[in-house]
């Protein structure tokens, strides 16, 4: 067997304990699309993880610093944390990355926190959606309260075009940041806008709605970001010209992506052959023609800008940002690394019991052996970004890291098959980025996983995910080395789980939900609450939480849902059109959190036993 072939399994076990084969058909496919890893040549990087023995043969070692040394006797000696290189005396250049044995994770921490939908949490300053400046704002209400840390959505980039993406998480890239989670007030140069108070008025107006209307937002968001960059373009700015600099190639083609977007009004796939690659001599010579060369310098500044106001909302309160699994093939990353990307493959998961149809996301996945032999810089680079001003960073479906359930286009969910990571480099790169920013991190371990994988995540000091949906046991027996939290953005809150409504919505939109299983968590929530079938939502919600409490997990945390008894989850898996996914705002302005009654009454629960201790 190839070692290509080794890293496809023809069948799985799903959480249940039953066998799965995967169709012929589609291990074939799956096949040609991975390539022949001998013939695409060796590996470009070798992860070395803390006290491992490797051999290397004789040549020069160039350290990340700066220093260099020779390997004469073909042992590498212990290298200090980081990216190095090593260049043989026969061979070719190998990229040498030394991890640590696990993630950043203080002895002590014992916090809590808010689980917050960023662009649902409009204040009454918001422009149609919540921004860097109301997050600024809850992380000051929240840390007044002894709270911890802030989990959000992902603020990634999606393409600059008409329609916006809703969806977190179905970016363009995950590397950089949306626009529309801007507070354009607090841009340098806003208040050379003579009618900035028009205009935002206009925008507030959009808050009226708890539809957000991203596309009217961006459009009022950009318009007013030209004109602030016309009047400032001119001027010298070093921390500007110093953030692009850091920021290198990325920042660079992420903005001539955006450029390009712009000029052709889609994705990638649909421009000119000759500029589909960012490494042709096409795309170089566009770049460099002025108006879309302008573009370029905008579209870097907005990101300069973005970056300013996401450090000093980080300020008030750690924040652990979400890194969702994949990114959209039309879009600036699956551009910039359409090399290592397997075509005509998306990923998604098998069937559950919440989700029996299966779900194909429709992100491209990467080669794992393509991966390695562009030395993980795609991989560095993004978990790298997450992890800018954060405090910790929770990564949307772990198991990604071990396999991903690859499913052929044109194909259902059920006709997919799993294809294996390179897991232990993947992880020793997760470690090493987590130690520099001395950020923890979070694994969403939930549906189908491999004790294996679990035990591997656990001596990484990577925290377990654990959803009382899900579990079995009481909180008290939840374990210590894990985030702890009720539901997330795709389940049920607790008022639409207790009153029904999400499983009527489920009904209505004809999606077969599991409905034995739905009775069976309301039932167990009725014993773990004491609550009568009359007992108001705002009782069982606050009773939940304090079921919570008493989890001896490192991280408790809350959704602002539940603290505004919030009936409709944010997304509803299998729907598109049917169910305003990702656009919910929360029913109302956040400055009413400081008079809510059964907010505090969560704050008190989760507080108890835990010292206000920062994660960083």
């Amino acid at each position: 067997m190839s070692r290509q072939a080794a890293s496809i399994q023809d069948h799985y076990v799903d959480a249940f304990g039953k066998r799965h084969e995967a169709p012929k058909e589609t291990l074939d496919v799956i096949h040609r699309a991975i390539g022949n890893r001998d013939r695409d040549g060796v590996g470009g990087s070798r992860v070395i993880t803390e006290g491992d023995v490797v051999v290397l043969g004789r040549g020069r070692i160039r350290l990340e610093d700066g220093g260099s040394f020779l390997t004469t006797d073909g042992v590498c000696p212990p290298l200090p944390p980081g990216y190095h290189d090593f260049i043989p005396d026969d061979g070719k250049p190998l990229r040498l990355i030394a991890a640590p044995a696990a993630c950043f994770l203080p002895e002590d921490l014992r916090t809590w926190g808010w689980a917050i939908q960023l662009y649902a949490a409009r204040s009454r300053r918001s422009w149609g959606i919540g921004d860097l400046s109301d997050l600024r704002r809850l992380g000051r209400w929240a840390a007044k309260d002894g709270a911890g840390i802030a989990l959000i959505n992902p603020l990634a980039a999606p393409t600059p075009t008409l329609p916006q993406q809703p969806s977190p998480y179905f970016p363009s890239s995950r590397r950089f940041r949306s626009p529309l989670y801007l507070r354009i007030e607090e841009v340098d140069g806003a208040n050379a806008l003579d009618d900035l108070s028009t205009v935002a008025a206009r925008a507030r107006a959009l808050n009226r709605d708890r539809v957000i209307d991203r596309d009217a937002v961006f459009t009022l968001k950009m318009t007013a970001l030209e004109r602030i960059w016309n009047s400032v373009r001119r001027r010298d700015s070093p921390e500007l010209d110093a953030f692009v600099r850091e920021q290198a190639q990325g920042l660079e083609r992420f903005a001539i992506f955006s450029a390009l977007a712009e000029r052709f009004q889609s994705g990638w796939h649909a421009w000119p052959q000759e500029l589909r690659h960012p490494g042709s001599a096409a795309v170089g010579n566009l770049a460099r023609q002025r108006p879309i060369a302008d573009r370029i310098r905008f579209h870097t500044w907005v990101q300069f800008e973005l970056d300013r106001q996401l450090a000093r909302a980080s300020k008030t309160l750690a924040v652990m940002q979400d890194l969702p699994i994949g990114f959209d093939p039309d879009g600036a990353d699956a551009w910039e690394f359409q090399d290592v990307l397997a075509q005509g493959m998306s990923v998604g998961a098998p069937p559950d019991e919440f989700n029996t149809k299966g779900q194909d996301w429709g992100l491209p996945p990467f080669v794992p052996h393509r991966l390695q032999q562009a030395a993980y810089e795609p991989f560095i680079q993004t978990i790298r970004a997450c992890l800018r001003h954060a405090g910790g960073l929770r990564i949307d479906h772990v198991m990604g890291l071990f396999r991903l359930f690859w499913i052929p286009a044109g194909r259902e969910p059920r006709a997919g098959a799993y294809v294996r990571s390179e897991a232990r480099d993947l992880l020793g790169i997760v470690a090493l980025e987590s130690v520099r920013a001395r950020a923890i991190v979070v694994g969403e371990d939930l549906g189908t996983v491999e004790e294996e994988a679990r035990r591997e995540l656990a001596a990484r000091r990577v925290l377990s995910y654990r959803v009382l949906w899900f579990e079995q046991e009481s909180p008290s027996r939840y374990p210590q080395q894990a985030l702890a939290a009720v539901t997330t953005h795709d389940l049920p809150t607790i008022a639409g789980l207790w009153t029904g409504s999400d499983l009527a919505a489920q009904k209505e939109l004809r999606l077969a939900p599991n409905e034995k299983g739905t009775r069976e968590i309301a039932a167990r929530i009725r014993r773990l609450t004491k609550a009568a079938s009359r007992t108001p939502p705002a009782a069982v919600i606050a009773r939940v939480y304090e079921a919570l409490a008493r989890a001896p997990s490192r991280i408790l945390t809350a959704t602002l849902d539940d603290a505004m008894s919030v009936e409709e989850r944010p997304n509803m898996p299998a729907t598109k059109d049917e169910w305003p996914n990702w656009s919910l705002a929360l029913p109302e302005p956040i400055e009413t959190l400081e008079t809510n009654r059964l907010a505090a009454r969560i704050t008190r629960a989760l507080r108890r036993k835990r010292r206000a201790r920062r994660t960083r």
